[in-house]
Parts: C-alpha cells; structure tokens; sequence
C-alpha cells in the first residue's frame, strides 16, 4: 500500500493564526514550539524570505531552527511543494536566514539600550553584576578571553546558591562590530542587560539564533548558555 504523504502545515498569516503555539517542520514533519522553528513565506516577488519576527502577510511555511533543516528543504524542493507554485529560492537562503536572524538581536539590543535595559564596557557591567543587577551578561564572540573569563567568574560567584534555571544567561552570539553598532559606541565587548520588556525581546532573539547555529554543531560560534 503506498504511503500517504502529510500535508505539509502553512498557516494563514500571523493575524490570523496569532494564537498558534506549535507547528509542524515541513523537512522533520515533527511538531514543535513556534519558538524553536522559523517561518517562511513568498515575497511578491515571488521568492522565498525568511519572516524572522512572524509579522509578514501570507500564508507561512514552517522549518526546524537550524542551518540543515534550511538546506534540506532547498535541496528537496519543499518550499515548491508546500506552498504548491513556482517560486524563486536563493541558493544563498540558509545565510540569508541566518543574516536576518542577527539583525534581529542588533535591533532588539539596540531597542533594549534605548530603553535604558543595557549597560556597556567592564566596570559598568562588572559593577552591576556585584550588585546582582544583571539580567544577562553579554560578551563580543571575538573578545578576549581574559575580559570574558574574569567576568564570567564574578557572575558564577554572585548565582552560586541559585537554582540552575535562574541563572544569568552569557550571550556571545554578536561581534564586537555588531554590539557597536547597536549599542551606538565604538570598541563594546562587555555589556549587560538589566530588567525590562525590551530586553525579554533581546534574549528570544539571541535564543533562537543560538538554535540556528547550535542545532546541527555544538562546536558552532555564538552560544546562550549559564555561566558555569
């Protein structure tokens, strides 16, 4: 008996389908948290673009969070298929998402700091991290191992009698150029984020780009991880 493919599951557009918790993979078929998976849709253009803030019209396909799941449904034509019609895939798509993923932690950071939720260079964020202020701490991927260590030691001392769940996450996931640039200031490679909404916003993004990179390779640049 020949199998029965599953529908691959679009929805019809993020205001309609606001209230949608989990998704089906298009490439895994598996079931999963919107915050794990990425959504893409067809632009008028008639090419795919990756909707990395689920706010862009039409209906959305949906994949896994990772480079592989990315690639995989290029080279086995998924896009086409889920969304049944001709349409245009860029062979740089898997860069592309991951690209679009970054300029949403940039701008999130950037909201954050506008907000007054974000304190940069080490004695700032050293000082806030003694006074237990610090909602996140967040280094430059391409800082030095010194800067990062030393303050990494002072948020493990200051969590060491906290459960592992509320733990102040480290954030390496954007370069030194790339803090710069949303933090407004040139050379960041400390920074701390301090309570606020915007910052929630910064850390989801940070999370999800983490996913993308990390679901495949562990040894990938860029981590959201507990201080340890």
């Amino acid at each position: 008996m020949p199998a029965i493919a599953v529908p691959v599951d679009l929805d019809n557009g993020p205001r309609t389908d606001r209230s949608a918790t989990e998704r089906m993979c298009a490439v895994t078929r598996r079931v999963a948290p919107i915050d794990e998976l990425i959504r893409f849709v067809v632009s008028p253009s008639d090419e795919v673009v990756a909707d990395v803030k689920r706010r862009l019209p039409g209906r959305g396909l949906w994949l896994t969070a990772s480079r592989q799941a990315v690639a995989e449904a290029v080279r086995r034509n998924h896009f086409a298929r889920g969304f049944k019609r001709s349409i245009r895939v860029a062979p740089t798509l898997v860069e592309d998402t991951e690209n679009l993923l970054v300029r949403g932690v940039v701008e999130a950071l950037a909201i954050a700091a506008k907000a007054g939720e974000v304190v940069a260079g080490f004695a700032k964020v050293e000082a806030v991290l003694q006074q237990r202020q610090a909602l996140a701490l967040i280094h430059a991927a391409d800082g030095a191992a010194d800067g990062i260590r030393k303050l990494d030691a002072i948020a493990r001392q200051n969590t060491a009698n906290i459960e592992e769940s509320r733990k102040i996450p480290v954030i390496a996931v954007l370069t030194s150029e790339q803090l710069d640039l949303a933090l407004g200031r040139s050379n960041v490679v400390h920074a701390a984020l301090l309570a606020g909404s915007a910052g929630k916003t910064f850390l989801s993004r940070s999370q999800l780009l983490v996913r993308y990179r990390m679901a495949d390779d562990d040894r990938t640049a860029g981590r959201l991880a507990e201080a340890d």
